[in-house]
């Protein structure tokens, strides 16, 4: 089965080329020029990966990427005209999976896209096994779904795979340095910052979700651990 790819990007000829390069390499592409139709088109089919520009015609590509991210694991790869460190770090906060600066080589986006497809499925095939099941809350690394009081409660990829690491192993305390390297890659953009926000969006949606503890505890001056209920 081929993977599904959509593009946003309100330049015609950035999308054409795009979707040439994606096309010779058996992707099935879907385009969007705007954000509104992007966030749409992303909750009414099933892609494998979204091209996010930042600079849209009617709302920016952070906007874009918070809104799919509440529904949506895909993997993100966001354009950017600008190599702004400020404007990663926004990104990659929201839930970005990887950041591209315009101009590029075809060649390295049809790369990068093929190194977050991969990297997907090997984090589903080495997360597959039993559900974690505790008071109230259920993680099932085979469906990657988090449950709270049988509702689903909808993470981003990294949002997931730090809430199961912890379960995982619920005795150990994990530093953020080795959250960072064990869930982000190599070549991705790299800020310890990143992992306490990941950790507080976490925090944040299961509590609306309806969970009455913190699942996840700051042991300070260390790092990170999973909260353990009585």
């Amino acid at each position: 089965m081929k993977n599904k790819i959509l593009i946003v990007d309100d330049e015609f000829n950035m999308r054409n080329l795009v979707k040439i390069y994606l096309s010779k390499e058996h992707f099935e592409v879907d385009e969007a020029r705007g954000g509104h139709d992007a966030i749409q088109m992303a909750r009414q089919n099933s892609y494998d990966l979204l091209i996010l520009d930042i600079m849209l015609p009617d709302i920016d590509g952070w906007e874009v990427c918070s809104a799919v991210r509440q529904t949506k694991q895909m993997p993100i790869l966001m354009l950017t005209a600008r190599n702004d460190v400020q404007d990663r770090v926004r990104g990659l906060n929201l839930g970005a999976d990887d950041y591209l600066v315009k101009p590029f080589a075809p060649e390295e986006l049809v790369a990068r896209v093929n190194a977050l497809l991969r990297r997907e499925n090997v984090k589903k095939k080495e997360t597959q096994g039993f559900p974690l099941t505790f008071e109230d809350l259920l993680i099932d690394s085979e469906s990657r779904e988090v449950k709270v009081k049988e509702v689903a409660v909808e993470l981003t990829p990294k949002e997931f795979d730090i809430l199961y690491m912890v379960a995982n192993q619920p005795k150990r305390v994990f530093t953020r340095d080795i959250l960072l390297d064990t869930i982000w890659e190599q070549e991705d953009f790299r800020d310890l910052r990143t992992i306490d926000t990941h950790v507080k969006n976490v925090r944040e949606k299961l509590r609306k979700a309806g969970l009455t503890y913190n699942p996840i505890k700051t042991v300070w001056g260390v790092g990170y651990k999973f909260n353990i209920q009585d």
